[in-house]
């Protein structure tokens, strides 16, 4: 039997019950790999307006299996890649503000996937382009991620590109020193052309279709995908 999984779409306001089950799923996650302190894995953005939810649930038991964030940037709450990157590189702050004095400006963030689901793709490729099309139809233009170094070439063929002007070429030393990040942008969402076309026709047919059933492949095998990031009763930003 093919293993199935819902992602859903909510503002993260709206539902703190499902904000608590998203932290949980992560911290273990993290837990796995020795990291118990980390900017992303915060509470705060449970209470922030602007910071808008993927969760995924197992269709089986309901259990969450992975999850994103996308956070908008206001003046309420810095993005988690200001905080982590802002100890080693100040600049960063002038460059989101770059950016989000132009257009609405935000970050993919928090991307996880628990270990039943390890392999499928889903914490990193599935999850960056569902939030890239979420992005998109809350008229976010440039979006920023900090990556991990096996999450690099997956956000490159999402479209998004290595930020060279911060840190050393791009690179910091986080969450541990003996760990390396990568400072990431696209800096408009309206432009898919350094995209893979498989990338850029999800994303596409998602903005059309945000409601759907999809049969994603990663490297573990087939996995089934309800989509539904349509939305519904929540506001524009």
């Amino acid at each position: 039997m093919m293993m199935s999984v819902s992602f859903r779409v909510f503002r993260a306001v709206d539902e703190p019950e499902s904000c608590q089950r998203f932290i949980e799923g992560h911290r273990k996650v993290l837990e796995i790999f020795g990291i118990t302190m980390i900017t992303s894995n915060k509470a705060s953005w449970t209470t922030h307006k602007n910071t808008f939810v993927i969760l995924v649930e197992s269709l089986t038991d309901g259990r969450p299996s992975g999850g994103a964030r996308l956070q908008i940037v206001d003046s309420e709450l810095a993005l988690p890649v200001e905080e982590a990157v802002g100890k080693v590189d100040a600049k960063i702050h002038a460059v989101v503000k770059e950016h989000a004095d132009e257009a609405a400006t935000g970050e993919v963030c928090g991307l996880w996937n628990s270990r039943e689901i390890a392999g499928y793709g889903i914490g990193s490729a599935y999850l960056t382009r569902a939030v890239i099309a979420l992005a998109r139809r809350l008229k976010v233009k440039t979006l920023f991620a900090l990556c991990a170094p096996a999450t690099v070439k997956t956000a490159e063929k999402a479209g998004f590109l290595i930020e060279r002007s911060l840190g050393d070429n791009g690179f910091f030393n986080y969450p541990k020193l003996d760990l390396v990040a990568t400072a990431m942008v696209i800096e408009d969402t309206a432009d898919l052309s350094r995209a893979t076309p498989d990338n850029q026709s999800f994303i596409e047919a998602t903005e059309a279709h945000p409601v759907q059933n999809r049969v994603e492949k990663g490297p573990k095998g087939e996995i089934l995908v309800e989509y539904d990031l349509s939305l519904d009763g929540i506001d524009d930003i």
